[in-house]
This record gives C-alpha cells, structure tokens and sequence, in this order.
C-alpha cells in the first residue's frame, strides 16, 4: 500500500532561527586599538614634532651672584600626516529585498559585510605600517640574536622582555607599556615553564588560563594584546589560503593613552572625520538608491593614516615563534 514518505510530508524551507555566516569579532582586531586614533578635520596637514635629545640634555648650571642663569633651548619641527580614503560597498536588488525569506535580512547583512571588509583594510594597512622588521628603533630575529620562545627549555621570554622595556627606557626616557603579538605567539608563551613558574605564586593557573591580563601584569605592562585576525590571501576563485595577520611576531612598544600635545607614542592613526558622516574613527555607512540598476546600495567608507611617530619608542620581535 503506498504511504507518504519523508520527502512528501516536510518540504525544506530555511530554518527561521539561524543563518549562517563568518564574521569576525571586531575584538579580534588590534587595528582600532593599538595605538591612539585621532580623528582630524584635514585630509592632509601639519603636526609639530620635538627633538628628545634636546629634552633630556643636563644642562641646568649653578647660579652666581648677578649672573645670567644658564640657557637653552629645542628644536621645533613638523611632520605630515595624509588620510587615504578606502570604500567598499554592496549592491542588494529589489528582487532580493522583497523575495527574501526569514532570516535573511540582506540590507543588515550587507551592513556587517562591508564593514569587515574595512576592519580587515584596515588590519592589513596597519600591519604593513608598523609590524616588520627596519621601523624600529631596534629589530630581534628569533633564532639569531634571541631564542626562539617555542623552544621551551632554552628560550627566557621573560628576561627578552626586560631587556627591551630597559632598551626603550634608555633611549627615550619612557617605559614600554604595551605588548602586541600574533595569537601563534600567545599560544606558546602561555605554555612556557618560565611564564608558568612565574605566574604560579601568585595566580593558580594552568597553561590554557593565561590570558593577556595576566601577562600584563607579570611583564609589568599595562596591556597585551593578542591579534585573533585572520584573512584569505587567496583571491576569488582560488583555493582558499587562511593566515593571521600579525603572524609569530611581537612588538613591545610605549604607547599614550590619549592623544595629547608634548605626549610621545610609538604610533599614532590619523582618522579623517570627512568621509564618516564626522564620527573619524568609526566606519561611515551610508545607504543610496542605485536606480540604473533597481538596487540598494550599502557603502562604507573611512579614510586614514598610520604614522610610525617615535621609532625609539619600539622594541619588535620578528619570528618570536618558530
């Protein structure tokens, strides 16, 4: 006797309460947080810059009787910062808009689309920018002036980090507050025995505990951050080729918490107000009709510079891990 079977009793529709979708957490991106963003009114312009040599110089002499106190001065002097304009947007038809089923929101999902895709120019940039060998004051190469701190039983993380927060303190007269590395980099520092023995007195942890709090406070910083980014570096239609963006490197470095006049940072990130409906640091998104082609166009936009300000200022590990 013929019986309804599975396939003439359910018709399959999308599931009402998920969709599926890979967007990465804006946590995840070292970019925006990194160094200080300021956000400018200028495309293009000036800003002054002071010689440290002068300021640190003893040059305060004992006083006689009548006489002229002993003089001085600094060199003032400018730089140029000029804010690139990126964009990227998505065009959602009209068919697309009315005929879409739940859960599917195509204007909302091309919002979150396009604003990845600027968080990921901007990682890209800002890794370009800052996180490479000959920028700054002093380059480390694992396996030749430093072990390599996946070899657990020779390398001393810890000493390596001294040595660069007392570099940076006696060429600039700062100390190094911030620590930036790859998550291949926390990955073994977290497991190392020299972290660990450290972190045992005062914290019951085990290797896969050790947050970037933790290391902070053990380095005597007052952050570290861990890039979780990722990109495809393959291009469409190609086979997919997955990395981290900051790879097995580390840059310890000071950085201001503000910007702020007579304040030195390793790095500072111009951001243009113009081409973000005035918000600088944030993406601008803007919505438009496209009518020659009956579609909805979602556009985002920022424009920006990523100035390298005090060389001095930074201390960076290329190949930290093998």
């Amino acid at each position: 006797m013929p019986q309804p079977d599975l396939y003439t009793v359910h018709v399959d529709v999308p599931l009402t309460q998920i969709s599926i979708a890979y967007i990465q957490e804006q946590d995840h991106f070292v970019a925006t947080k990194a160094f200080p963003m300021l956000a400018v009114d200028k495309k293009s312009d000036k800003y002054f810059t002071y010689t440290a040599a002068d300021w640190f110089r003893d040059e305060a002499r004992e006083r006689a009787d009548s006489a002229e106190s002993a003089g001085s001065g600094y060199t003032l002097s400018t730089d140029n910062y000029t804010c690139n304009v990126f964009a990227m947007h998505k065009d959602i038809g009209d068919q697309v808009i009315a005929n879409s089923d739940n859960p599917l929101n195509p204007i909302g999902d091309a919002v979150r689309f396009v604003t990845q895709k600027m968080l990921l120019k901007l990682e890209t940039e800002w890794v370009s920018d800052y996180f490479a060998t000959s920028k700054w004051g002093t380059d480390k190469t694992g396996g030749t002036n430093f072990t390599q701190w996946n070899n657990a039983g020779t390398s001393d993380p810890i000493e390596d980090i001294e040595a660069g927060k007392e570099t940076i303190l006696n060429n600039t007269g700062y100390m190094p507050n911030t620590l930036i590395m790859g998550y291949q980099v926390f990955r073994k520092l977290k497991q190392h025995p020299a972290i660990i023995d450290m972190l045992k007195y005062t914290t019951p942890i085990v290797g896969s505990t050790i947050t970037e709090v933790l290391l902070a406070n053990m380095f005597g910083l007052q952050r570290v951050l861990v890039a979780k980014s990722i990109k495809n570096a393959a291009v469409e239609n190609a086979t997919d080729n997955y990395t981290f963006y900051l790879g097995k490197n580390a840059l310890l470095a000071h950085v201001a918490a503000e910007p702020a006049p007579l304040t030195p940072s390793a790095g500072y990130t111009f951001v243009w107000r113009g081409v973000s409906q005035g918000m600088g640091a944030n993406v601008g998104i803007k919505s438009f009709r496209m009518e020659q082609l009956a579609s909805l166009r979602i556009e985002a936009q920022m424009a920006w510079d990523n100035k390298l300000v005090a060389s001095a200022l930074g201390y960076y590990f290329s190949g930290a891990v093998a």
